[in-house]
Parts: structure tokens; C-alpha cells; sequence
């Protein structure tokens, strides 16, 4: 028997980021979403430690122009994020340092493709002006026809890559 509670079932995950999303719709006014953040972060950071640089780059600037900064929607929703992962695992007995590898792949290998997997995930999503997140969840749900498209694309080119990555989990 297994020490860790069970995850919950996939349907009632669902559900109740569903009703998260209605949440948010309902109460800020805005959908889901995750890589603004991270945008809004660095270009604080950047413009905190040079000034000029941020002020004469335009993807700084126009993070840094939506005048939301550090306090805004999104930096706030990654860092309840954070924390609300932080506090479930630890309820759950999940809190440890582990990298998740299939037995054949060395540790190394399997950090190597998760951090190009990001930059690559990451670098869409600046193209995209959007993530998957915010594509799939928050335009889904509002029938945005460009995401449903987005979703299709996403998930044929990932059963596509799937075939050249299963064995690191064999």
C-alpha cells in the first residue's frame, strides 16, 4: 500500500478547474494564463538593474508599460500557483526532490530535454503572444476558433513527438 494519498481523478481535476476558470472569468474579468508572468518578472528584474536597456527594448517596455508590474493579474496568479502546489504536495506527502526518468535514462538526459522542451514551449509562446493555457483553457472556453485550431495542432504534433520520445520512458 502506498504511503501518498491518491491523485485526484482526472474528471473531477476537470471539474474543478473548470469552475476555476468560470471563477476567474466571473470575478477579475480575465481567463487563465501563465507566461505574462514570466515576461512581467524579467522586465522588472531587467528594468530594476538597467534601466536604459529596458526602456529601449520593446518587449520590455511594453511589459513594463501595462503598468500592472509585479502586482499585476498574472505575476499573482503564478505565485498562488506556487504556493497552492507547494501546499498540496506537502499535504499529500509529495514534498521531495526527485526527477521524474524512465529506467534507461540517465538523470542528466532527462533534465536536458525537459529544459529544451520549456524553451522551446516558451519561445512559442512569446511568438504566439500567449500559452497553452491561456490558448487552450481561456480561449477554448469563450470559443475562440483560433485556439480550438491551436488545440487540434497542439495535440497531433504532440502524439507526432511522442514516437521519438517514448523511449525515455521504456
Amino acid at each position: 500500500m502506498s504511503a501518498n494519498p491518491p491523485y485526484w481523478h482526472p474528471y473531477r481535476a476537470g471539474v474543478a478547474l473548470g469552475l476555476v476558470l468560470l471563477a476567474t472569468f466571473a470575478l477579475v474579468g480575465r481567463g487563465l494564463g501563465a507566461s505574462g508572468a514570466f515576461l512581467r518578472v524579467t522586465a522588472e528584474g531587467v528594468r530594476t538593474v538597467a534601466p536604459a536597456h529596458a526602456a529601449a527594448n520593446p518587449v520590455f517596455r511594453g511589459a513594463a508599460d501595462s503598468g500592472d508590474g509585479l502586482s499585476g493579474w498574472l505575476v499573482l496568479e503564478i505565485a498562488g500557483v506556487l504556493i497552492g502546489g507547494g501546499l498540496s504536495a506537502r499535504q499529500a506527502g509529495r514534498w521531495r526532490s526527485v526527477v521524474e526518468r524512465g529506467p534507461r535514462t540517465v538523470k542528466l538526459a532527462r533534465l536536458g530535454l525537459a529544459f529544451g522542451g520549456g524553451a522551446i514551449m516558451g519561445i512559442g509562446a512569446r511568438l504566439a503572444r500567449g500559452c497553452t493555457s491561456g490558448q487552450a483553457l481561456s480561449g477554448g472556453a469563450v470559443l475562440a476558433a483560433g485556439s480550438w485550431v491551436f488545440m487540434i495542432a497542439l495535440f497531433a504534433s504532440a502524439y507526432a513527438a511522442s514516437r521519438l520520445t517514448r523511449r525515455q520512458w521504456l
